[in-house]
């Protein structure tokens, strides 16, 4: 039987989330040894992981209060134009990203984000 800890290299990602009384999120802060990440503060983040036993998505969502409507919207787009080309990268499909970033414009539209333009 081979032993898989000692043919593959581990890596630990650990988040720390502080809450209030009422189990409100008010911080968190995330470290990436790897990425030499230590303690890092933020105030939104996505988790998703895949079962691959039932075959269903798992998620995580959380923000601290103090986060605003406006950088919700920010991050969601960001997040969703992210997520366009992690799939397009794990799968080839450009055609159907490219309508996600299509929808992605429209998003950013209709909640008054898009950038400036020069």
């Amino acid at each position: 039987m081979i032993n898989e800890d000692k043919i593959v290299k581990t890596s630990e990602i650990s988040i720390k989330v502080g809450t209030n009384e009422n189990n409100v999120p008010v911080r968190m802060k995330w470290t990436a040894e790897d990425g030499q990440i230590e303690n890092q503060e933020t105030t939104a983040m996505f988790l998703s992981l895949w079962d691959k036993e039932d075959q269903t998505s798992m998620r995580i969502d959380l923000w601290v209060k103090e986060h605003t409507v406006d950088e919700m919207k920010v991050f969601f787009h960001q997040t969703l134009l992210a997520m366009s080309d992690t799939f397009e990268r794990a799968t080839g499909e450009k055609n159907i990203m490219d309508d996600l970033r299509d929808y992605c414009y429209h998003f950013a539209e209709k909640m008054n984000i898009l950038p400036p333009e020069d």
